[in-house]
């Protein structure tokens, strides 16, 4: 066993979990005074909640082994409750507990991300009846479509699930996707433009109504969201090599890349540079290359990260424009980013990119993963939140809403400046 990259694996672990408490913070900034304690604890309901359901089933459902790399939905009864990873092989590099606690920290945030379109009207328990629904039927099994490995019958190494492993037997190239653009982001997006739908739009909803409370809270989750991407990018290399300190050097140059781009266009169309606007450009940056961080030079991550960075800032206002209430721009930012990062690999990705290859294969190739990804789970979580909206009510009353729902859901208020005695 390989002790050093025990160590790495762990260490990334621990900064990809610290990504959700910033997430809290990032979105909790974005929505009004009187809803921030509602936002901030469906993050850390989904860590609660996720946390205990990966251990339970939520590996063996995402990493099934070799025998279920290529299944579109399968399970390894063994690994319940994780029973089967609790020795280590002799010739393991790393304690297989290591890698299922990394992968843990993905599913936990990938959930949580998807609470941002429904911001200052979901019902706490009912987002929480959503979040282990969608994360069973959905994230699990996309997970293992995209990250499933093992060893085949033959001994061989077989890596990735149909979308990767399965595509590259039909086409010669597989989908790439290093660190989750499709499990990700495009999973998450696709399931918040979902649930805006179902949920509709908040009362008064308009361009220039609803302005963060707390830029400062925005900047701190932003910052804690790409310290802990570190972990994300680099760490899914499994190893402390080459390729993690690239994947490292591209989470730095594209998010710096795409702040610039999106604060750029602020200034075109609005006439002043925001820190919200740079929160956000940075995100959308870290989402474009989550997807591409180990197949592209830092040249062209830097590309991407303008490419991103300006589109996402312009993509904001689609909900405007089609009338659906993304409260703080998931859909903006990690469906179209997602998109953007998967789909861009088809054209630069290193080696089998259109401009290396001179064929259209990979760019095929990802679309198609993304593609399924989107519509996969678009299609189940609109079924689940609308199931949840006609049963036991998925959003608060509107006068509840108007007031503000942290004291009604949790009967907290985010700010008390005076005890009242």
């Amino acid at each position: 066993m390989d002790q050093g990259n025990t160590a790495f694996i762990l260490i990334c672990a621990a900064l990809v979990l610290l990504m959700t408490p910033g997430l809290a913070f990032f979105y909790g900034g974005l929505v009004k005074a009187k809803s921030v304690i509602s936002m901030m604890m469906m993050s850390f309901g989904a860590l609660g909640l996720i946390g205990v359901l990966w251990v339970l089933y939520g590996y063996a459902i995402a990493f099934p082994g070799a025998e279920g790399t290529l299944a579109p939905w399968t399970i390894d009864t063994g690994a319940l409750g994780l029973a089967n990873l609790l020795e280590t092989p002799e010739d393991a590099a790393y304690p297989p507990l290591a890698f299922a606690a990394f992968q843990a920290t993905f599913a936990i945030i990938t959930v949580a991300l998807v609470s941002g379109a429904i911001a200052d009207r979901a019902k706490f328990g009912a987002w929480m009846v959503f979040a282990g629904i969608w994360a069973t039927v959905v994230y699990f099994p996309v997970a293992s479509w995209v990250f499933n490995f093992g060893l085949a019958e033959d001994g061989s190494f077989a890596y990735g699930g149909w979308l990767t492993h399965g595509l590259q037997d039909v086409f010669g190239v597989g989908a790439i996707d290093f660190a989750g653009g499709t499990a990700v982001h495009i999973n998450a997006g696709a399931a918040a433009l979902a649930l805006a739908l179902v949920l509709g739009k908040r009362v008064g909803f308009a361009k220039g109504v609803s302005v963060p409370h707390n830029p400062p809270f925005v900047l701190l989750g932003a910052g804690l969201l790409w310290f802990g991407w570190f972990g994300f990018n680099a760490g899914s290399e499994l190893a402390a090599d080459g390729t993690a300190a690239l994947a490292f050097v591209n989470t730095i140059a594209a998010p710096a890349a795409a702040l610039l781009a999106w604060l750029l266009v602020e200034k075109l169309k609005d006439g002043k540079p925001t820190s919200v606007g740079a929160a956000s450009g940075a995100v959308a940056g870290l989402v474009a290359i989550t997807p591409a961080c180990g197949s592209l030079t830092p040249f062209w991550a830097i590309v991407l990260g303008l490419v991103a960075g300006a589109v996402c800032a312009l993509a904001i206002d689609l909900k405007f424009k089609f009338g659906f209430d993304d409260s703080l721009d998931v859909v903006g930012i990690h469906l179209v980013g997602g998109l953007i990062g998967t789909l861009y690999l088809g054209i630069f990705a290193n080696g089998t990119g259109l401009i290396y290859s001179g064929e259209f294969t990979q760019l095929i190739v990802q679309l198609i993963a993304a593609l399924s990804v989107l519509v996969y789970s678009f299609v189940l979580a609109f079924l689940i939140g609308f199931v949840i909206e006609k049963t036991m009510g998925f959003r608060v009353k509107n006068e509840d809403e108007i007031a503000g729902i942290d004291t009604v859901v949790h009967g907290e208020e985010g700010y008390v400046l005076a005890d009242a005695r």
